[in-house]
C-alpha cells in the first residue's frame, strides 16, 4: 500500500482509530489523545503526522483543519468523517465506527491475500519449472536428432539462471513503472474505466462505495446537519464520481419538499435494500440507525463479492497453469517426434 500510495494503509488506520476511540472515550482531550497515539506503536510516518496535527491544534486549528492539512497521508474518508463528527460533537462514535470499518477492511484484505497465495505459488511454479523443462526438452531433442552438440547440464543451468534474472528484472521494471504512474495520478482515467465496466470488480467497488455513503449519512444525520448537506458530503465520501453524480440527483427533490425515499427512488445506483431501509427509517424516525444497518448490509455484500472475486481468480489462475502445462506437453512430443508445435 505504501509503495502504491503515500496515504496510510488500513492496518495503520485501524490501529490509529482504535487507539483514538479508546482514549477519547476515556475522557481525554483530543490533544492528549493525539499525543498518546503518537507514542504507541505507530510507524514513524504516522507519528510525525500526529505530531504535526497536535501542533496545528495548539496553534488554534480545528481537528478537521489539522486532518485536511495531512490529506496527502490521511485517507479521504477519514478526513470527511472527522470534519462531520467534529461539527456534530460525535467524535467518540466516529472514532469507534472508523476503527470498526478499518479493522473489517484489514481482515478482508488478509483473507483475500490468503486465498490467493496458493494460486500464486501455482503460477510461479509453472513459470520456473515450465521454462526449465521447455528449454531442457529442446536441448535434449536437438541432441537426439543430431542437430545439437553434446548436452552440458552445467552450461544449461547457467543460461537458465541468466534468463530468469533477465525476466525478473523486466518484471521489476514494469512494476516500478506502474507504481510511478499510479503515484503520479496518470492511471486514474484507465482505473475509472475499470471500476465502471470490468466485471466483477465494478460491482464489488460499487458496494464498498455505497457502504461509505450510508455510513457517512448515518453519522451526519446524528450530528444534526441539514439533510441536503448530509447527502452532498456523504456522496463525496463514495470516492466514485459517477456514483456521486447519481446520488446528487436527489437534492432537487429534497429542495422541493420531497422525502428521502422519493428523492432516492430516481437513483440508478442505490440498491433496493438501501431504499427500503431509508424509507423505514424516515417513517419511524430512526433514520440514522436504518442507514447504519444499510451500511453494514452493503459492507457484507461487498465482502461476499470480494470472496467471490478471489475464487474466480483462483479458477482463472488454475486454468492458466493447466494451459501452460498443456503447452509444455505438446512441445515435448512435438520436439521428440519432429512434429511442428505451431500447428
Amino acid at each position: 500500500m505504501a509503495l502504491i500510495s503515500s496515504k496510510l494503509g488500513v492496518k495503520e488506520m485501524a490501529l490509529i482509530c482504535r487507539q483514538l476511540a479508546t482514549a477519547y472515550k476515556a475522557g481525554l482531550p483530543i490533544l492528549s489523545c493525539l499525543e498518546l497515539v503518537a507514542g504507541k506503536g505507530v510507524s514513524g510516518k504516522a507519528r510525525l503526522m500526529l505530531q504535526r496535527m497536535e501542533r496545528a491544534i495548539r496553534q488554534g486549528a480545528t481537528l478537521a483543519d489539522a486532518c485536511n492539512s495531512e490529506k496527502k497521508i490521511l485517507p479521504d474518508l477519514f478526513i470527511q468523517l472527522v470534519s462531520a463528527g467534529e461539527k456534530g460533537g460525535r467524535l467518540d462514535t466516529l472514532f469507534a465506527d472508523l476503527a470498526a470499518y478499518y479493522e473489517e477492511m484489514r481482515r478482508l484484505y488478509q483473507s483475500v491475500i490468503g486465498s490467493l497465495i496458493y494460486p500464486g505459488l501455482q503460477l510461479a511454479s509453472a513459470w520456473f519449472l515450465g521454462t526449465f523443462a521447455l528449454g531442457m526438452i529442446k536441448r535434449v531433442s536437438a541432441v537426439f536428432h543430431g542437430t545439437g552438440s553434446n548436452f552440458d547440464i552445467g552450461a544449461y543451468l547457467q543460461n537458465y539462471v541468466h534468463f530468469q534474472i533477465a525476466a525478473l528484472f523486466l518484471v521489476f521494471i514494469f512494476l516500478t513503472g506502474v507504481i510511478v504512474l499510479i503515484r503520479a495520478g496518470l492511471l486514474q482515467g484507465p482505473w475509472q474505466v475499470v471500476k465502471r465496466h470490468l466485471w466483477p470488480i465494478n460491482g464489488m467497488l460499487r458496494k464498498f462505495a455505497l457502504s461509505r455513503f450510508y455510513r457517512g449519512m448515518a453519522l451526519l444525520i446524528r450530528s444534526g446537519l441539514d439533510v441536503q448537506q448530509c447527502i452532498r458530503r456523504s456522496a463525496s465520501m463514495t470516492l466514485d464520481k459517477a456514483l456521486e453524480k447519481d446520488l446528487l440527483r436527489a437534492l432537487p427533490v429534497i429542495a422541493h419538499g420531497g422525502t428521502l425515499a422519493e428523492a432516492f427512488s430516481k437513483s440508478r445506483c442505490l440498491d433496493k435494500a438501501g431504499r427500503e431501509l431509508i424509507a423505514i427509517g424516515e417513517q419511524s424516525g430512526n433514520l440514522d440507525d436504518s442507514l447504519q444497518k444499510a451500511a453494514e448490509y452493503s459492507f457484507q455484500e461487498a465482502q461476499s463479492a470480494v470472496k467471490a472475486t478471489a475464487k474466480i481468480l483462483q479458477v482463472v489462475i488454475t486454468l492458466l497453469v493447466g494451459c501452460v502445462i498443456g503447452y509444455f506437453v505438446i512441445s515435448f512430443y512435438g520436439n521428440l517426434y519432429s512434429i511442428p508445435s505451431d500447428f
